[in-house]
């Protein structure tokens, strides 16, 4: 498929575009691959080594692929890698990652990431999340699916904000955010679970009731947190499509290093 480059862009000849649209004063550099229908905004800049898939829109200012911003860094050939059908705004900064993790930051598909937006090295964010203006994200960051991030919100370095949570304007994330959790403030708290965003992608009241249950369990009942889990284990087969849900809160809670929010 053909280009449309506007004749003011600078895209190295290194570069390879597949039906891309670059703006005027955008600059890509060596080691750029990007996809059919994904659009480049003016005076973006994209650098390499960088992976961007089809139909993104990249507005203008965005900075993409630049090395991290990590003291250990030594030049070494990490890599950028975005999905399909994001939406990346105004003055957002991805870096690439890092030797001493997976060496590539990455960010999923259907993704509406708002304006001054930072990953930092070795992010891995799923696919459609919502991250709202000048959410910051820390180095080793993971966010799974369907997360929303409010405004204004830091994450701490190596935290884990689990699939359908979500964070209020401006909270401090220092600590694992489990699934479907909904966590505000600084210090952070977890203010329940996310039954509006569950409800909208279609889970069943039986699932949005066993959620609730393991929320219930988790932060409201007194346990330890290994009486919660027991307690939550003890969930499987009650609840038709419940055990997905299960098994994704204890994986979770299984994987955490930072201890989650409670």
């Amino acid at each position: 498929m053909s280009n449309q480059i506007h004749p003011t862009a600078l895209v190295a000849s290194g570069a390879e575009l597949d039906g891309v649209t670059v703006g005027p004063y955008a600059v890509i550099g060596e080691g750029v691959r990007i996809a059919a229908g994904t659009t480049v905004g003016a005076h973006a800049m994209i650098e390499g080594p960088t992976t961007i898939g089809r139909d993104n829109k990249i507005f203008s200012h965005a900075v993409l692929g630049g090395a991290p911003q990590d003291m250990k860094y030594r030049g070494e050939p990490t890599a950028l890698a975005i999905g399909d059908r994001n939406t990346i705004r105004e003055f957002c900064t991805f870096n690439r990652g890092t030797t001493q993790d997976v060496g590539t930051t990455r960010v999923g598909d259907d993704n509406w990431i708002m304006a001054y937006v930072h990953l930092a090295h070795d992010v891995q964010v799923g696919s459609r999340t919502i991250l709202a203006n000048n959410a910051t994200l820390a180095g080793h960051v993971h966010i799974g699916d369907w997360v929303i991030v409010g405004g204004l919100t830091g994450v701490h370095q190596f935290c884990k904000i689990g699939a359908h949570a979500m964070t209020g304007f401006q909270s401090h994330v220092s600590q694992d955010v489990p699934p479907f959790m909904m966590a505000v403030g600084h210090p952070l708290a977890i203010a329940g679970f996310n039954a509006e965003g569950l409800r909208r992608r279609g889970f069943s009241k039986e699932r949005i009731a066993q959620v609730k249950q393991m929320h219930r369990l988790l932060y409201r009942d007194g346990l330890t947190l290994e009486q919660a889990k027991a307690s939550i284990e003890a969930l499987r087969g009650t609840v038709e499509g419940g055990d997905a849900d299960v098994r994704l809160l204890l994986d979770f809670l299984a994987a955490s290093t930072r201890g989650i929010a409670r």
